[in-house]
């Protein structure tokens, strides 16, 4: 019998929900990713409760999220496909999930904002079936280092595939971005994140989030990178400072447009005023109404 889960429809409240335009996501898969980053926020919430298992994550039942894309979201709205989890992780090869998710949020003319860290959004069925109105896609990139990736990301593919599957979204039409999720500048003075290739990926846009360091996150992550630096503390996390993080998005300048998502409140008017071409949407989308 497949494992399934129930909560997979949610709109994420308190700190995040306040901050976050687009706070409606629906996670095709649960419980679990295999992708399995050490610094994934849902694993940090997860896997202390026994909640998570990369081996074999959960899918949510297709018959369900009709109802949902039915009786919950309207034409025109916004929902992020995957919250929890990404909705395009190995499984979804044979499974589909998400593929057939996509056919009904087509069906109903609402938007689907996709953050992933694999290449298999941008194979030949997935560029069939995404709406070019509707679709909007993030892939995500952390280090463009091959070996450190096996390391803090062991199921996701290498990231030179993440960078040609954004260029080929990039090349067919798509509203798509670079998401540097979680940014480590530290990673750069490794030697890690080489922002000279990054700088010249044909892609218009890159979005930057900041890493956000939680014990178990920090646990993970020790034995790769010194976290010393993250000394800033609020909603549960460590943050890196407000310079460090300003002297850091500097060494991006090959983009036309380049936001950043932040989560203290008090630089956000900086980040409006200074980066984000859409004050009100640190995501950036193109929204075709």
């Amino acid at each position: 019998m497949p494992q399934v889960f129930n909560s997979f429809f949610n709109s994420v409240e308190g700190n995040e929900g306040d901050l976050c335009k687009y706070p409606v996501r629906l996670d095709t898969y649960g419980c679990g990713c295999q992708h399995n980053c050490g610094y994934c926020y849902a694993r940090s919430l997860l896997a202390f409760r026994g909640m998570w298992n990369p081996q074999s994550p959960a899918k949510a039942p297709v018959s369900e999220i009709r109802k949902v894309v039915a009786r919950k979201l309207r034409p025109g709205q916004v929902v992020r496909l995957g919250g929890m989890t990404d909705c395009f992780q190995p499984m979804e090869r044979s499974a589909k999930v998400t593929y057939r998710t996509i056919q009904m949020l087509n069906a109903r003319r609402v938007h689907y904002l996709v953050v992933t860290k694999n290449d298999l959004v941008a194979t030949d069925p997935y560029l069939e079936v995404m709406d070019r109105d509707l679709a909007h896609v993030q892939v995500s990139v952390t280090t463009t280092d091959p070996d450190l990736s096996l390391r803090v990301e062991p199921g996701a593919p290498v990231p030179e595939r993440r960078i040609a599957a954004a260029e080929r979204l990039q090349a067919e039409g798509f509203d798509v971005s670079i998401r540097l999720s979680p940014f480590i500048p530290e990673f750069v003075g490794m030697g890690a994140l080489d922002t000279v290739a990054l700088n010249a990926v044909k892609c218009d846009k890159m979005l930057i989030e900041f890493l956000r360091v939680s014990s178990w996150i920090e646990k993970w992550l020790a034995p790769v990178v010194d976290l010393s630096a993250y000394s800033l503390s609020f909603h549960g996390y460590k943050h890196l400072p407000f310079k460090k993080k300003r002297e850091a998005v500097k060494a991006f300048e090959g983009y036309h447009e380049v936001t950043v998502c932040d989560w203290e409140e008090k630089y956000l008017d900086y980040w409006k005023k200074e980066y984000n071409p859409n004050p009100d949407d640190c995501c950036n989308l193109r929204l075709k109404r």
